[in-house]
C-alpha cells in the first residue's frame, strides 16, 4: 500500500488470520480487545471470527474446535469526500490518499446477521467515540 498498489485477498488474508489468532489469545486470557483494521469485506470479518477455517471451508463449527470468537465490528461510515480530506490531514501515513477509490470499490458494508453497529464519522470524535463505547457496554 505504501507503494500505491492495493492489496489483495492473497495479501490480507495471512495478516487477517495473524489477528485472529491474537484475538484468540486475548480471549483465551480473559482479556477485553480492540482491534482496528480495514475487514473492507465480509470473507475478512469472517476470518477475524473464525480465523483460517473461514477461508478452508463454510461448514459450520465442528465439536471439539475452537468456537467463533464473538467480536463488534465497528463500521465507520462517511461520505468519500469526507474521508478524503482526512486522509489529506494525515502525516507519515503508509496509505496514500491515491488508494482510497480501491478501498471504497473493495468494501462490503457489513449486514445482518454479522454483528455490527455502523457509526457516522460526520459526527465529533466524542460523539463517535461515545456511540462506540455505548454500543460496546450495552452488549
Amino acid at each position: 500500500m505504501a507503494e500505491g498498489i492495493p492489496l489483495n485477498d492473497e495479501d490480507r488474508i495471512p495478516w487477517l488470520c495473524a489477528l485472529h489468532d491474537i484475538l484468540r489469545r486475548e480471549h483465551s486470557s480473559r482479556q477485553d480487545a480492540v482491534l482496528a483494521c480495514s475487514a473492507l469485506k465480509k470473507m475478512y470479518r469472517h476470518v477475524l471470527v473464525s480465523g483460517a477455517s473461514a477461508i478452508e471451508s463454510n461448514h459450520p463449527e465442528q465439536p471439539g474446535e475452537n468456537p467463533a470468537l464473538q467480536i463488534l465490528f465497528v463500521h465507520l461510515d462517511a461520505p468519500v469526500d469526507v474521508i478524503a480530506g482526512r486522509l489529506e490531514k494525515r502525516r507519515g501515513h503508509f496509505m496514500p490518499p491515491e488508494l482510497l477509490k480501491s478501498q471504497f470499490d473493495t468494501l462490503e458494508p457489513p449486514r445482518m446477521p454479522e454483528n455490527f453497529i455502523t457509526v457516522n464519522l460526520e459526527k465529533s470524535l466524542p460523539e463517535v467515540v461515545l456511540e462506540i463505547e455505548s454500543a460496546i457496554f450495552s452488549g
